[in-house]
């Protein structure tokens, strides 16, 4: 008796130990405050107020592949939907052996571009930095992004650098740019008559220059070296047109980079991974699809396969 409550007392503290090690955690991407940061406001689950942050999803260890990816949640610019295009994808990506960093970016109306960008980057660039704390690979690092969340995740995808090497801050070393985009009825087009109003205006203001939003009309910032790219996406969709994720796909063919593209023919805008958002969104049968065609993809690709800094023990 004595021997088997040793070992079940064991056998509680291991487990304990594995939810422990998988709690996601949060913390600022700049901890002597971001750039431009207006104040020192902490916002709320659906607003990053003055401070981005980034909160990590680890997966179990024994799933654990090394590769990575950072989450943009949607909102227009004006908040984050933190659930179903946060935590629910961070999920799922942890699902598949990939650790997810969910990212808080600044909003309007107090932040307008490039404060989001720089907060995407930032991510990517931390992400990379601290690859080995992590045991993830600084070469398979993916940006995610729904909706204007898919918009940033594009801007980070077309508007990257390789990082300032005499930087002393040893995180803008590093380059910002993603391996992979994935962007699921993302905001693109900003200058066509399919871009999305409301996130141009929370993005850019009230008077932007046609320069500025010609810059930010991220199918005609495409070129060679855009990462490869997933798009989901629905014909019925009138919240972000679908023309938007077909002129990306365009933009990448002519530019020879690899593509896929998924256009469902039914659903709504805002699906997420098309199990239904509280009482808001109902489930989505067709377009749940996408995740696991996503999974393929990113199979096929290579970036689910595991890497040393992952396996070592």
């Amino acid at each position: 008796m004595r021997t088997t409550l040793g070992a079940f007392l064991a056998l509680l503290v291991a487990a304990t130990a594995v939810v422990a090690a998988e709690e996601p955690k949060t913390f600022p991407l700049w901890a002597e405050g971001a750039p431009g940061a207006l104040g020192t406001e902490a916002g709320d689950p659906y607003h990053a107020g003055d401070i981005p942050t980034v909160t990590v999803y680890r997966p179990d260890r024994d799933k654990a592949n090394g590769g990575s990816i950072v989450v943009c949640p949607g909102g227009g610019y004006g908040f984050l939907a933190t659930d179903h295009e946060g935590k629910d994808v961070a999920e799922w990506a942890r699902s598949l052996g990939l650790t997810a960093f969910v990212l808080k970016y600044r909003l309007a109306p107090r932040y307008h571009h490039p404060r989001m960008l720089e907060d995407a980057q930032r991510a990517i660039r931390t992400v990379r930095a601290r690859a080995s704390e992590w045991e993830l690979d600084p070469n398979r690092v993916a940006i995610i992004g729904f909706s204007a969340g898919g918009h940033l995740a594009s801007t980070a995808a077309t508007h990257f650098d390789g990082g300032k090497a005499n930087a002393t801050d040893p995180i803008e070393r590093q380059s910002s740019r993603p391996d992979l985009a994935i962007l699921v009825y993302p905001v693109i087009a900003m200058g066509t008559p399919y871009g999305h109003t409301g996130s141009l205006k929370n993005l850019l203001g009230d008077s932007p220059s046609k320069a500025l939003v010609e810059s930010l009309s991220n199918e005609t910032q495409v070129t060679k070296d855009t990462p490869p790219t997933f798009l989901a996406h629905t014909n019925e969709d009138n919240g972000v047109v679908p023309e938007n994720s077909l002129l990306f796909a365009l933009a990448l063919r002519k530019a020879k980079v690899p593509v896929e593209l998924h256009l469902f023919e039914k659903g709504q805008h805002g699906l997420g991974l098309g199990t239904g958002w509280a009482d808001k969104i109902p489930p989505n049968e067709a377009f749940q699809a996408w995740p696991k065609l996503c999974a393929t993809w990113l199979k096929g690709r290579g970036f689910l396969t595991p890497s040393p800094s992952a396996t070592a023990k």
